[in-house]
């Protein structure tokens, strides 16, 4: 049986797998630490703004799970917060088992402390000059053999892009003090990977939130969050820091908001929409006066550095250069949010079943939200410009340009005759093998 290989198991390793095996294959996931979902065990925002459209897209296209799996677990559906609308908050404490449970009963190895450090390639390129990738190498000297491999294993790490781009390790859910570093494969094959920077030139860019203890907080914002799924606590004209607005990846928060209120989403634990946010200052703060963070750990000095490390690939998902490589999720552009990973995954995933049996890869059209957006960010970080820009549905650049070429909807029957219009409704239930 032809044998699919994945690389990291977040949000978008995680799609990766299940379209490669709804397509036919035999699909090994390797995760370096304990848990999938990576930063998706410290998210859990999905469906606000133009989210809402992809979400249907994928649903439409036949990618529907993963997004019944963030569904079912909403803590709140439907609220606004500075920015977005219309936002659902799943429980990024109940999430991951159910992935894994979904994932293990569509009969994929899913493998865990299972760290990819190299790559072995054939001796022969192909005729068009391409690299084979053979099989991957685990920490432990295992060697896992594939066919086709898909890379999704982030931008974030190691510890020392961390020391060098921020403020050093934040100990966050990535934990590599633990289980490791990132290791890029397509750098272990040869390939250059694209860095994205700030608008200062750095490079890289600070993760854009927090996790707080709620029964750390003072009960009035406990029942606040509880009840409408968000608190927004002004503060002192002195304890306002615009500055930190250009430190973070997801520019859809980039807003004055963000700089005079803490904003808090609850999703299980209290999500803080700040990079970092000094622990003793932030006890300052009405109701804050015990604040705990609980990821990263380190949220009051800084937060992990991603973008780092991002693959040249075209808009079909295949990494350049590489015969038999694609990949997702950031690893696949400067892309933000759970949604975004999925999209590019799934993708990724289900053209490397095609790639199996010979048959030209699918590239979405850009007449829908996620082919236009594959394609746009591909071409925009070409640009100096377009390497300080984040690219989601969210919000931003991007989601500007979703409304202007009409894009946005959130109605679903609106998206499920925007597939069907090009004859991919359910084409990622279509078995391939």
């Amino acid at each position: 049986m032809e044998r699919v290989v994945i690389i990291g198991g977040g949000w978008s390793g995680c799609a990766a797998a299940l379209a490669a095996r709804k397509a036919g294959a035999e699909v090994t996931l390797l995760e370096k630490t304990d848990m999938l979902l990576g930063l998706g065990n410290v998210g859990g925002i999905m469906r606000n703004n133009g989210r809402f459209t992809a979400a249907e897209e994928n649903i439409a296209l036949g990618a529907d799970e993963m997004f019944g799996i963030t569904d079912k677990l909403s803590r709140h559906v439907n609220i606004d917060f500075p920015g977005h609308k219309h936002a659902s908050l799943y429980d990024v404490i109940k999430v991951e088992p159910h992935v894994r449970r979904l994932l293990e009963e569509k009969g994929i190895n899913v493998r865990t402390i299972a760290r990819a450090v190299d790559v072995v390639m054939e001796n022969q390129k192909t005729v068009s000059g391409k690299k084979v990738i053979k099989s991957i190498i685990l920490s432990d000297d295992t060697e896992i053999e594939g066919d086709v491999f898909v890379e999704c294993t982030g931008s974030t790490g190691p510890m020392g892009n961390c020391l060098t781009y921020g403020n050093g390790c934040c100990m966050c859910i990535l934990r590599c003090p633990a289980f490791g570093p990132r290791v890029s494969i397509t750098q272990k094959a040869g390939m250059n990977d694209i860095m994205g920077q700030r608008k200062d030139g750095v490079y890289g860019a600070f993760s854009g939130s927090g996790k707080l203890e709620k029964s750390s907080l003072s009960p009035e914002i406990q029942r606040e969050l509880d009840e409408k799924g968000v608190a927004v606590i002004p503060l002192k004209p002195e304890e306002v820091s615009k500055e930190k607005l250009d430190l973070k990846v997801c520019q859809q928060y980039a807003l004055n908001e963000y700089a005079q209120n803490i904003v808090l989403l609850d999703t299980g634990y209290a999500k803080i929409m700040t990079p970092f946010f000094p622990l003793e200052k932030l006890r300052k703060v009405p109701g804050l006066e015990n604040a705990r963070y609980a990821d990263p750990y380190a949220g009051g000095k800084g937060n992990s550095i991603r973008y780092l490390s991002v693959a040249e690939r075209d808009d079909k998902m295949r990494v350049i250069g590489v015969e038999n490589l694609l990949c997702g999720g950031e690893k696949s552009g400067l892309f933000v949010g759970h949604t975004e990973a999925i999209s590019t995954g799934t993708l990724a995933g289900y053209n490397s079943v095609r790639y199996l049996k010979g048959m030209r890869p699918l590239e979405l059209p850009k007449q829908i939200a996620i082919g236009d957006l594959i394609s746009y960010a591909n071409e925009r970080v070409k640009t100096k410009d377009g390497l300080m820009t984040r690219y989601t549905f969210a919000g931003s650049e991007y989601f500007q340009r979703m409304q202007e070429k009409g894009l946005y909807t959130i109605d679903p029957e609106v998206v499920k005759k925007r597939i069907k219009k090009y004859d991919l409704d359910n084409v990622y239930k279509e078995p391939i093998i």
